[in-house]
């Protein structure tokens, strides 16, 4: 049961961080150093970053999950 939840913890975590930086950035912080802010007429639509967005908070709650399963794995044994 361990290992699984180590798996699955690793897993989502990756997905996080990938998920998270596919992100468009919306300030002028550090995206824009990069060149996230030039605009480009061939930006995602609104359709595909709503969805990115259920998709990161869907991956966020799993992995939350997968903590909260390690916690009271550690804590029962």
């Amino acid at each position: 049961m361990k290992l699984a939840l180590d798996i699955g913890l690793i897993i989502t975590s990756i997905l996080m961080i990938a998920l998270v930086l596919l992100h468009r950035g919306k300030g002028g912080g550090l995206s824009s150093l990069f060149g996230g802010g030039v605009q480009s007429s061939l930006s995602g639509s609104s359709v595909v970053e709503r969805n990115l967005d259920r998709l990161t908070i869907f991956v966020g709650l799993i992995w939350v999950i997968f903590i909260i399963g390690i916690g009271v794995d550690i804590k029962l044994s």
